[in-house]
């Protein structure tokens, strides 16, 4: 009785160009993502970029009264500054829009026009607000003559302004500057009680 002869039908298979092909496409496109991501933090090192603000830097309480009616009229000027502390790079405002609220009314709106801010540099706008006379509920009002009595007046600043500026040879980057802060005077002389108003983070 002869033996049953035995063979092998295993084979080792060639891998399929196609497969190398994927493979050496992936190791090329992360080697490329590795070297932008070092490139790119370098040039960050380098040029050091930093974000654009915008802050209140000064105000006066021009002029405010309040009748016998509840009719309340005011005019504050508000110095507001646009800071780019790029050295490399110029920085674009846009949609430059804050409003001025008293007691949770709004008494005024604050508008710019799109304007540039050169590198390293500043622009200051002058906000001379007048309001059209707002009449007041008795609650307000009586809010409005207490603050006027302690010769404390605060009022609602809120809004922001879009910036943009190019970073280098790395592309442009746009960002949001808010503003959302109180402002405090004293209303017998108008004076501004100076306070952190600014859109930088601490």
């Amino acid at each position: 009785m002869n033996p049953k002869s035995k063979f092998s039908t295993s084979q080792e298979r060639a891998t399929n160009p196609l497969v190398w092909c994927a493979a050496i496409i992936c190791t090329v496109l992360t080697i490329a993502v590795i070297i932008a991501g070092i490139v790119t933090f370098i040039g960050y090192l380098v040029i050091h970029p930093r974000v654009p603000y915008v802050s209140v830097i000064d105000a006066h309480l021009d002029r405010m009264q309040l009748d016998y009616a509840g009719i309340l009229e005011i005019q504050v000027t508000i110095l507001i500054r646009a800071k780019n502390g790029n050295e490399k790079a110029h920085a674009s405002f846009s949609d430059s829009s804050y409003s001025l609220g008293l007691n949770g009314e709004v008494v005024a709106r604050l508008v710019a026009p799109p304007f540039e801010v050169g590198k390293n540099s500043s622009v200051d706008f002058n906000y001379v607000v007048q309001s059209s006379p707002i009449p007041l509920g008795p609650e307000q009002s009586e809010d409005v003559d207490v603050g006027l009595k302690k010769d404390l007046i605060i009022f609602d600043l809120k809004g922001g302004t879009r910036v943009r500026w190019r970073i280098g040879h790395l592309g442009s980057v746009r960002f949001l500057c808010r503003l959302d802060c109180q402002l405090h005077f004293h209303p017998l002389n108008g004076t501004y009680i100076p306070s952190r108003c600014s859109s930088k983070t601490k």
